[in-house]
């Protein structure tokens, strides 16, 4: 039997991934639903499912709106087991309750996102995403803020919380901090929808691989540019073994989409676009402009241009 859980969903609007986790609470879990502000749509909403409390954690100065809200979620919570998720996937039944017997079996653990693009460029470089956000989540042992569990003991949750309201990344630093076997198990998750949104979240993606592992980005940059050149100058060759390489890592994580055929283009943008990602002096993540100058340097910027 697992133990009574605290599950952090940060959103400003009720949604239905807040029915479908409420709907799974057992007994004594919780459900905090953590938002930005007391004028936030989930703030004042009427009626709350049993086990479920709205937890306001105040505008973010120096980290990002995400990272504040886990940290206030962080330490309003009542349970030591606890679940980080987010509204953009479809939780479906079971889903508590498998996380909590991959626990028992191994210990913490993290689902994987898979990242389905809603815009042209986002859905191009949905094979690179698959690459970077799929596989080098699963690869690298890290965890997904999207859906992973733990106990308090787990992890040193002060320095945790800490860190958290002087950062960006939540899942980033939860990966440094916290020993995760990440499950071949993918959740949808759909982005962009426009070309703006897609690049500032390319942007983003960007800078959180290069804050947290400069040397991986660095040479995940260097294999890239080799990549993309060896698929101008042999394009039928590289054509094949790039669509070859999509499709095994595809049916690896089990995800059938016909964006598989893009491999090839989009391995050959990949490179300029993180380059473009890591020159932008700030990007926009959930309506706020943040600056990221290093990994606990960040400032929350009103407007203004890069």
């Amino acid at each position: 039997m697992a133990p009574p859980t605290s599950v952090l969903l940060p959103t400003v609007e009720w949604t239905d991934a807040c029915d479908e986790v409420a709907a799974q609470l057992r007994g004594d879990d919780e459900l905090l639903v953590v938002c930005d502000a007391d004028d936030d749509p989930v703030a004042n909403r009427e009626s709350l499912p049993p086990g479920v409390r709205v937890v306001v954690a105040g505008e973010p100065a120096g980290c990002s709106g995400k990272a504040n809200a886990v940290a206030a979620g962080m330490e309003a919570r009542r349970h030591d087991r606890v679940v980080w998720t987010d509204d953009d996937f479809a939780h479906p039944d079971g889903w508590l309750a498998a996380l909590h017997d991959d626990y028992a079996e191994h210990g913490p653990v993290s689902e994987l996102p898979f990242f389905v693009g809603r815009d042209p460029l986002s859905v191009l470089l949905e094979p690179t995403y698959a690459l970077g956000g799929t596989l080098g989540t699963y690869t690298g042992g890290k965890a997904w803020a999207g859906a992973v569990t733990f106990d308090a003991d787990d992890v040193d949750e002060a320095a945790l919380c800490r860190d958290l309201r002087r950062t960006v990344s939540d899942d980033g630093l939860l990966s440094e901090r916290l020993d995760v076997t990440p499950l071949r198990r993918v959740r949808r998750v759909a982005v962009g929808g426009s070309l703006p949104e897609t690049l500032e979240r390319h942007a983003r993606f960007s800078q959180i691989a290069f804050r947290h592992e400069p040397r991986g980005m660095t040479a995940g940059l260097a294999v890239s540019v080799a990549v993309a050149l060896l698929c101008v100058l042999f394009p039928l060759p590289a054509l094949v073994a790039t669509t070859a390489a999509a499709a095994a890592l595809y049916a690896f994580f089990g995800v059938r989409r016909w964006t598989v055929l893009l491999a090839y283009p989009s391995a050959v943008v990949t490179p300029p676009l993180f380059l473009y990602g890591l020159a932008r002096r700030t990007f926009v993540w959930g309506g706020r402009r943040y600056r990221w100058r290093s990994l606990f340097d960040v400032d929350v910027v009103d407007g203004g241009v890069d």
